[in-house]
C-alpha cells in the first residue's frame, strides 16, 4: 500500500478546473486545511485516489475570495465554513453556508496573521 504524494501550487482562479478534474478521476476529497506562514495564509486541498495524494496549495492575500468546491464535493461545505470562521478567508458561494456561526468564538477570525499584530498590540 505504498502511495505517492503531489504536492502542486495554483492560483486561486484555477481552483475549480483542477477540482474537477481530479472529481472527473475518481479522487475523493480528504481534508481541506489553512496554514499561517511568513507571507500570509496558505490553503491546502487533498485528494486521494489508490493511495496516491494530491496536494493543492493556494496563497491567499488578505482580502481575496476563494471560490467554494461544495458544488463539486459537497462535503467541503464544512471545511470551508471552518476556513472562514478561523481564518476570515472570504468563500464565496458555499452550499452550506453558516455565515461565520459554526463555532462559538470569542473573537472573529482567532487565526488570522493579520490580526496578530492587533492582538499584540493590547496584550492578549
Amino acid at each position: 500500500m505504498n502511495g505517492k504524494r503531489t504536492m502542486i501550487t495554483i492560483e486561486n482562479q484555477e481552483l475549480l478546473k483542477a477540482v474537477e478534474g481530479y472529481c472527473a478521476q475518481g479522487y475523493r476529497l480528504v481534508q481541506i486545511c489553512c496554514v499561517k506562514e511568513s507571507e500570509g495564509l496558505v490553503l491546502h486541498y487533498t485528494f486521494d485516489k489508490d493511495y496516491d495524494l494530491i496536494d493543492l496549495s493556494i496563497s491567499i492575500v488578505e482580502g481575496a475570495h476563494v471560490p467554494s468546491i461544495t458544488t463539486i464535493y459537497p462535503c467541503a461545505f464544512l471545511y470551508e465554513n471552518e476556513i472562514h470562521d478561523l481564518y476570515g478567508v472570504t468563500i464565496q458561494d458555499i452550499s452550506v453556508d453558516f455565515k461565520g456561526l459554526l463555532y462559538k468564538i470569542k473573537a472573529p477570525r482567532p487565526f488570522n496573521p493579520a490580526d496578530d499584530a492587533s492582538t499584540e498590540r493590547k496584550g492578549a
